[in-house]
């Protein structure tokens, strides 16, 4: 799995992938965090939370489209399933180099937490769970991109597919009060993302939140594994 690792950190960096995506995030990031804390003068920082999880929708596709689509495209998926390399250990591989990348990412809000705590008392506290749900609900989407980037050789349609999914997560939990069967509403309120990741952004740890998204990448991690395992026969 550390061979695997190395290589996919590796290509995240001698490819733009990174560094657009550092360059996207950081530019929301920085309007997010004028907008909610310098413009309006205070130092709770949630806001700008809320907000940026409907840019990872758009940013996670981006980050997980090559992750094993690419492999099909350069005919290279052979060699690494005849590999000594275990499928957990490709999977998993993978995945935490995706994960390093979105929590190196993450580095920005202790950033401005200690520009606006050196004019302000600050409750680490929130910072410390707003920055822990957001990088839960980004190892459950970048679990969800690494599966579907399996499923096919296109990377564009990875991006498309990821998307999409990520999208009917989001807007599932949109429309949840427009709908009048009651145990249909206690199914989506049960599996909305929003609704746990809103928690943490009130500085609740929440255990039953962390247990969510934790459940959510091992599941399909687990479907990843199972992807590559297929290939392998057929």
């Amino acid at each position: 799995m550390g061979a695997i690792f190395r290589r996919e950190m590796n290509a995240f960096f001698t490819s733009p992938i990174a560094y657009v995506y550092f360059a996207v995030f950081n530019v929301f990031a920085g309007i997010f965090f004028f907008s909610y804390c310098i413009a309006a003068g205070t130092t709770d920082m949630s806001g700008i939370f809320i907000n940026m999880f409907t840019i990872l929708l758009f940013l996670i596709p981006v980050l997980t489209m090559k992750l094993l689509s690419e492999e099909r495209k350069q005919k290279t998926d052979q060699c690494l399933l005849t590999s000594p390399v275990s499928l957990t250990g490709i999977v998993l591989g993978k995945y935490f180099a995706a994960l390093c990348v979105f929590a190196i990412s993450l580095i920005t809000f202790l950033v401005y937490a200690l520009v606006i705590s050196a004019y302000a008392p600050l409750n680490w506290t929130v910072i410390a769970g707003n920055i822990v749900g957001l990088f839960l609900l980004g190892a459950a989407f970048i679990s969800i991109g690494l599966f579907i980037s399996g499923l096919t050789e296109n990377q564009i349609l990875a991006v498309i597919g990821t998307f999409v999914v990520l999208m009917l997560i989001f807007f599932s939990y949109l429309f949840v009060d427009s709908i009048n069967n009651t145990l249909i509403k206690k199914i989506i309120t049960a599996i909305s993302f929003q609704s746990r990741y809103e928690k943490f952004t009130t500085g609740v740890f929440s255990i039953t939140g962390m247990l969510f998204f934790v459940s959510v990448a091992v599941i399909f991690n687990f479907l990843a594994i199972r992807t590559l395992e297929r290939r392998r026969w057929a």
